[in-house]
């Protein structure tokens, strides 16, 4: 890898707070793009906050036309159909001035990160992100690993046996997702990491005081991003029951009228995307589908039990907040003791 690129991914390391690699975009990727693309940019793949993108380093910068770049990059979006970041060394005000203007995403390396597309505008004047990065939450990613980590406590197969390559393969995961996942739990003091070419985890507490100190300094989320009503459960697929349909299972609530189910978070926005939802809404239908930030399905599988409902850990902390008064009523019986059973 060229200088330029490791400043670049140096920098990012800086202002982020997240360290991630990159690597040339495979043949099969550049075969999409016309030829001149090829001879204007140096592309390389990498992932940041779990997504794909694409970083467009610009090989002669005294070339630079805005008008030309944004017609370039959308052209390379459109046609690997991943995010852009165009990287430049130097770059004049106004120039960066018009970047911007056009909503373009560009990292000046010891300078400027330009990320319109993840909602973020950072400079070397701003308060370093990882100083405020402690008191926020988990990544959900790292939540779903301590959850998993701490449920299938009877398992043969646990996280910490296992190299962080090992453990993306089994979870559904990419590796990358899963190396920033564990960082974030380092960063907040949950775990160790042992190893050299093969890097292991080493959970610092025992599973029950893991969750009451991750409970305690409040860096656990709910699950949900949001729930969506429709008429009929999707055909052809097996979700887990979730919220009051969930309940039942770990305490005394009867049945709801109302049908809960959890559904990963890409699932949802598949069927959404190929209209194979019913009458979806906000406000009522048969099935309430609630939208998962991590897969319910993957985090029980294997435990040694037929369940069709969602992990009691992530259950908790989808309804500790509601006002629903049978919940609440619920949860007072429940408690987070219980869910350690």
């Amino acid at each position: 890898m060229e200088h330029k690129m490791k400043e670049t991914l140096r920098y990012i390391q800086e202002t982020l707070g997240i360290h991630t690699t990159a690597s040339p975009i495979a043949k099969s990727y550049l075969d999409r793009l016309p030829m001149y693309i090829h001879e204007i940019y140096k592309l390389y793949r990498t992932d940041l906050f779990h997504t794909e993108i694409i970083l467009a380093e610009l090989k002669n910068e005294e070339e630079l036309s805005i008008q030309q770049t944004e017609k370039q990059v959308q052209q390379i979006k459109n046609l690997l159909n991943q995010k852009v970041v165009v990287v430049l060394e130097n770059v004049q005000a106004y120039n960066r001035k018009r970047l911007i203007e056009k909503g373009i995403n560009f990292i000046v390396p010891g300078k400027q990160l330009y990320l319109p597309d993840l909602l973020m505008d950072l400079r070397e004047s701003y308060t370093h992100p990882k100083a405020k990065q402690k008191n926020e939450a988990l990544l959900p990613s790292a939540q779903f690993l301590m959850i998993y980590h701490i449920i299938h406590r009877n398992n043969n197969w646990k996280l910490e046996e296992y190299p962080f390559k090992e453990i993306a393969q089994k979870l559904g995961y990419t590796p990358m997702a899963i190396t920033n996942a564990i960082d974030n739990l380092k960063y907040h003091e949950l775990v160790e990491v042992q190893g050299e070419k093969e890097k292991f985890i080493r959970f610092r507490n025992d599973r029950h005081e893991l969750w009451n100190i991750a409970h305690q300094q409040n860096l656990l989320v709910n699950p949900v991003i949001k729930t969506v009503f429709v008429d009929e459960k999707p055909k052809d697929l097996f979700l887990l029951q979730s919220n009051a349909s969930a309940l039942p299972e770990y305490t005394d609530l009867n049945p709801s009228k109302q049908q809960y189910y959890a559904i990963e978070k890409t699932v949802f926005y598949g069927l959404q995307k190929s209209n194979a939802l019913v009458n979806p809404n906000e406000y009522e239908g048969k099935y309430a589908l609630e939208v998962w930030k991590y897969n319910p399905l993957t985090l029980v599988d294997e435990l040694p039990n037929d369940l069709t409902v969602v992990d009691p850990l992530s259950l908790y902390l989808s309804v500790k907040d509601s006002r629903d008064e049978r919940i609440e009523m619920a949860k007072g019986r429940w408690g987070v003791r219980e869910l350690k059973k």
